[in-house]
């Protein structure tokens, strides 16, 4: 379901008049399927070296680190927070943990803008940090 909404979100339209069109930055989607709490539990967290200081943190710290995030997706109590760069495209999951009030990053995935392409995370997180 998750990759549906997913795909559903990358869908941008672009509106014109005439002959010419216009395209505008796509719009930032949210609350993509309302938060159900599911009480407390432990997920797995992502153990790479160069990902300090984003494996563990809330929202608040990563848009701290990498600005508004593009998109925000939630899904029951787990939630997508995507943040663009130049370089890169960096996915952060976050989810409830029993030591946590607020979501924190678990994990995180990071792919090229030009074609897809998965690249190195922790390369990403840095060259996010730069801009």
């Amino acid at each position: 379901m998750l990759a549906g909404a997913l795909a559903l979100a990358g869908c941008v339209s672009s509106t014109g008049t005439g002959g010419g069109s216009r395209t505008s930055a796509p719009p930032r989607a949210t609350n993509i399927r309302p938060a159900t709490p599911s009480g407390a539990r432990d997920p797995r967290f992502l153990n790479i070296p160069g990902l300090e200081g984003v494996i563990g943190v809330t929202e608040r710290e990563l848009v701290r680190q990498f600005g508004q995030p593009r998109l925000e997706v939630w899904e029951g109590d787990a939630r997508k927070l995507q943040f663009t760069g130049r370089a890169c495209l960096l996915d952060v999951y976050l989810y409830p943990t029993s030591n946590s009030k607020a979501p924190v990053a678990t994990y995180v995935d990071a792919r090229r803008q030009s074609d897809g392409q998965d690249v190195d995370r922790a390369a990403c997180v840095a060259a996010l940090r730069q801009r």
